[in-house]
């Protein structure tokens, strides 16, 4: 396609038609602002750079996140996930969470979480493809 005047190229170098094409990106680009003017963002975004100057807090956050992850992935890969690594993440999670801070923290990390899902499955459904996540 030959580029006119109106056009442009996106991060992908796809041309891009101003006429047809732009509302799409405006709509998304106002999504983006929306997501970043909401409590959930704000609460976990503010939350996250308290935690992010406590050496300590944050490295047992990142412990138990990076743990979590692990059984979460051998879950959808469909391995099985022993009773002793369950009780692990079980105790730590309950060490976190005595931490006021760390439990602020996830507690705001899951509603900017649960914000997320729900506007993936809104474009998901209105695209008829279900929850993409």
């Amino acid at each position: 396609d030959k580029e006119k005047p109106d056009d442009f190229a996106d991060s992908y170098g796809r041309i891009i038609t101003r006429r047809y094409e732009m509302n799409v990106y405006d709509q998304a680009h106002g999504l983006a602002n929306a997501i970043k003017d909401s409590q959930e963002y704000k609460d976990y975004a503010r939350l996250k750079a308290e935690i992010d100057k406590n050496t300590e807090v944050s490295n047992m956050l990142k412990d138990f996140e990076t743990k979590q992850m692990e059984i979460q992935t051998k879950q959808m890969l469909g391995e099985e996930v022993t009773e002793e690594a369950q009780k692990t993440i079980q105790d730590l999670y309950q060490i976190v969470m005595r931490d006021p801070s760390a439990a602020e923290y996830l507690q705001a990390q899951m509603r900017f979480s649960v914000m997320m899902s729900d506007v993936y499955k809104i474009l998901g459904d209105a695209m008829g493809l279900g929850n993409p996540i």
